[in-house]
């Protein structure tokens, strides 16, 4: 299993603290014009696999990682997720080539819609045939960075070179100028299950925000139903890259808290009653009767009741908290799943070269 570092997004400040996680004791110091550099670089000297951001409504995912590459020489450079409503599909294979050739080939380009919140009330756009758009989406990226013929593309979101309403009727079909790497991986953030089989069926990898390794059949059993529909497509080859937050501490109950403000926030309110990709994700990984209860006290104006109903239980299963001991009992769970990037979501240096340690042994 690989390593990954999860740099994130940052708040109202330029940071690489992980976003919805600034307000604990695990945001570590930033240097370099915010961003955790030193970091990053004791992550690659560690021989940490990846580093990854990410974006929301505020810093953007390529500019950062862009900063970190230059001041890397080996780690992979990823993005966890570019949003797919904020840029066209020519516009992401240009960044994701552009980032590859700058890095000398370290980049993966990790992609997703977000959800309704941030694609209509920040992007602009209706959000409406996810399926249709990620699927298009990919396809247009692939097609624009293989550069096997001039990018022409007929679809339900996208027609290139457009023919519609305001058209001059001048576009034409064009290939790169750039002749970049033709297999840049490309990965997708997806919980629900459709979007997983899609990603199983059309990407490289599938970004997690969380994952219960004592119950991955629903993530599994998803991305198998879309490796049947590609032919000679499997689990080799193929990266499940998922967040864990690792919480070095003998006071068990102190440290889960934090993780259950998180799995509160995440479950409760981030999304409508109706569309919360996280809860169901959660309710799917063995929590569902949890993940109802979490809810219904968060939409009733209960927030603190509904962090205090996520039990330890569920923060164990996501997360790795408690001392050194039981951390390295608890991640063999991990290390014998089908997990192939473990990314840390934290920066204390401490845990950082303990996780490196673990998976060195």
């Amino acid at each position: 299993m690989k390593l990954g570092f999860m740099v994130g997004y940052s708040g109202a400040q330029l940071g690489g603290a992980i976003a919805h996680m600034k307000d604990t004791e695990m945001v570590g110091m930033n240097d370099n014009n915010g961003l955790p550099v030193s970091k990053v670089q004791e992550a690659e000297r560690l021989g940490y696999d990846s580093v990854w951001t990410a974006e929301a409504w505020g810093s953007d995912a390529v500019s950062p990682l862009a900063w970190i590459g230059a001041q890397t020489s080996k780690i992979k450079l990823g993005t966890s997720i570019m949003q797919i409503p904020g840029r066209s599909p020519a516009n992401t294979a240009m960044t994701a080539m552009t980032m590859d050739a700058l890095s000398g080939g370290r980049f993966l380009l990790g992609l997703g819609t977000s959800g309704p919140q941030v694609v209509e009330g920040w992007h602009g756009q209706p959000f409406d045939k996810t399926l249709t758009w990620v699927r298009e989406y990919v396809t247009i990226v692939r097609k624009v960075i293989e550069r096997e013929a001039p990018l022409e593309f007929e679809g339900v979101k996208y027609q290139i070179p457009y023919k519609g309403p305001g058209s001059t009727g001048q576009g034409k079909p064009l290939k790169s100028i750039l002749h970049g790497n033709p297999k840049i991986p490309i990965y997708v953030g997806a919980l629900a299950q459709k979007a997983q089989e899609q990603a199983g069926e059309l990407c490289d990898g599938l970004l997690l925000t969380s994952f219960n390794p004592d119950s991955p059949d629903y993530v599994l059993n998803n991305l198998r139903a879309g490796f049947a529909k590609t032919p000679g497509k499997g689990f080799d080859g193929f990266d499940i890259a998922t967040t864990c937050v690792v919480v070095i501490s003998d006071d068990l109950d102190k440290a889960r808290l934090p993780m259950k403000q998180q799995l509160g926030f995440y479950i409760g309110g981030m999304g409508s009653k109706t569309k919360n990709f996280y809860k169901d994700f959660f309710s799917q990984s063995g929590f569902e009767g949890e993940c109802e209860v979490i809810q219904n006290l968060w939409f009733a104006g209960k927030r603190q009741e509904a962090i205090m109903a996520v039990t330890d239980e569920m923060v164990d299963a996501v997360y790795l908290v408690g001392s050194k001991d039981r951390i390295r009992d608890r991640f063999q769970r991990w290390r014998e799943s089908a997990i192939g990037t473990f990314i840390l979501g934290s920066m204390d240096l401490d845990v950082m070269r303990f996780m490196a340690e673990l998976n060195a042994e």
